[in-house]
């Protein structure tokens, strides 16, 4: 793993968490490193699922892979969301 590797991890996982939390409706008690991070996971899962289901990796925009990516940043915000917002008293 190089620093160009984990450097483009995070700006993708800032992007996809980002974009998950304008899709995902209301306001979100969540932080911005926690938006990167399930950002940063909802890439490397969408990918993952994306491989195994046989899409093509093209030299552009993997438009599937990237809306896979986005759905799994929404629930993860999502979810992220209910659980701080059900730990705060």
């Amino acid at each position: 793993m190089t620093i160009e590797t984990i450097l483009g991890a995070i700006v993708i996982g800032a992007v996809i968490g980002a974009l998950g939390r304008l899709v995902l409706p209301g306001r979100q008690p969540i932080g911005w490193i926690l938006t990167i991070v399930v950002g940063i996971v909802a890439a490397l899962i969408g990918t993952a699922i994306a491989q195994a289901m046989g899409v093509a990796t093209t030299d552009g925009i993997d438009w599937i892979e990237l809306v896979m990516q986005v759905v799994l940043a929404v629930i993860g915000v999502g979810a992220v969301a209910a659980l701080r917002g059900r730990t705060r008293v």
